[in-house]
């Protein structure tokens, strides 16, 4: 494989940064993630966390290079990240349980899959025009749908930020999965938070990404995001794609795969959980980092059961 990816978040007008990002891959397949914490219930970022990290591990497990099943692991993964969120709850009692939004893309075979809950988005973008996005997990866009709000008020209608899907909730999740999508050189795949694509249209979004490198356009929409909502800026992060590479950008930017070592990983998710996030406030998040290990070993041994039992049937 050949691509070229970059990723970038800012903490905007909050407190805390609740959004998380990264990307993983093998010699044939490569995993992009984005997770959005719900401010509006405890510890959001702790959600977050928890999806990249359980999704990110599986990933892991089964790409050996390439995953069976891409529709089932990206449902699977994204079942198993919702419920190490509940066990996260009861094992601290919180009063309720952490949520997140989440959005994924598998790439293999030069066949694109991805799937969402919530308002994270996806864009797959070709010579500027957008092929396709992910619908929002929105009271807003039923609204739209049944021909009851007019889709120019997308911005300001007062249900844009009201969702009824997401990890975490009480009920579960509704993963919503894309049909295959076949890659041609130049293509584009683009995950955001909502924090980035509703203060950007679709249109300059595309005209950006198809005019610069995704090492420059990148940045530049997201500081664009960040001036537009000013003071009350959410976090704001986007990682992007190109698909076999950009020959705008120097040999470094680029990743070619066929040199890894059968059976390697690389990977971003695994780094620090909060290293992206605090650089511009200075501000902590509200988890300590022994709560951050002991979180992420308890799902590293869930995992190991739940692959010990799938074995055996």
């Amino acid at each position: 494989m050949r691509f070229s990816v970059y990723q970038e978040s800012h903490i905007g007008g909050r407190k805390i940064n609740q959004d998380r990002m990264g990307y993983s891959f093998t010699r044939d397949a490569i995993l992009l993630l984005l997770a959005d914490g719900m401010g509006g219930h405890i510890m959001g970022e702790m959600a977050a966390a928890i999806a990249m990290q359980t999704i990110g591990s599986l990933f892991q497990q089964q790409a050996h290079p390439t995953v069976g099943r891409p529709e089932r692991f990206l449902e699977d993964s994204f079942l198993a990240a919702h419920q190490e969120i509940h066990r996260y709850r009861t094992i601290n009692n919180l009063p309720e349980t952490p949520r997140t939004t989440i959005v994924a893309c598998l790439i293999q075979n030069g066949y694109a899959y991805w799937a969402h809950c919530g308002d994270s988005r996806l864009y797959w973008m070709r010579q500027g025009q957008i092929l396709l996005r992910t619908k929002d997990h929105s009271r807003l866009e039923t609204l739209i749908a049944q021909g009851k709000v007019d889709p120019s008020e997308r911005h300001t209608h007062p249900d844009r930020n009201k969702l009824f899907n997401c990890l975490g909730a009480p009920n579960s999740p509704i993963v919503e999965l894309s049909r295959r999508a076949a890659l041609q050189p130049g293509d584009i795949i683009l995950l955001c938070s909502d924090g980035f694509w509703s203060m950007l249209p679709d249109h300059m979004l595309a005209q950006r990404l198809h005019e610069h490198t995704i090492v420059r356009a990148i940045p530049e929409l997201i500081r664009s995001a960040v001036s537009i909502a000013g003071k009350t800026s959410d976090n704001t992060t986007a990682l992007a794609m190109m698909w076999e590479g950009d020959d705008r950008l120097e040999d470094g930017s680029i990743i070619t795969t066929n040199t890894l070592p059968v059976g390697s990983i690389t990977t971003t998710i695994q780094a620090p959980l909060d290293a992206d996030t605090v650089a511009d406030s200075g501000e902590q998040d509200i988890f300590n980092d022994a709560e951050i290990e002991k979180a992420i070993a308890e799902i590293r041994n869930a995992i190991h059961k739940s692959s010990r039992i799938t074995s055996k049937n």
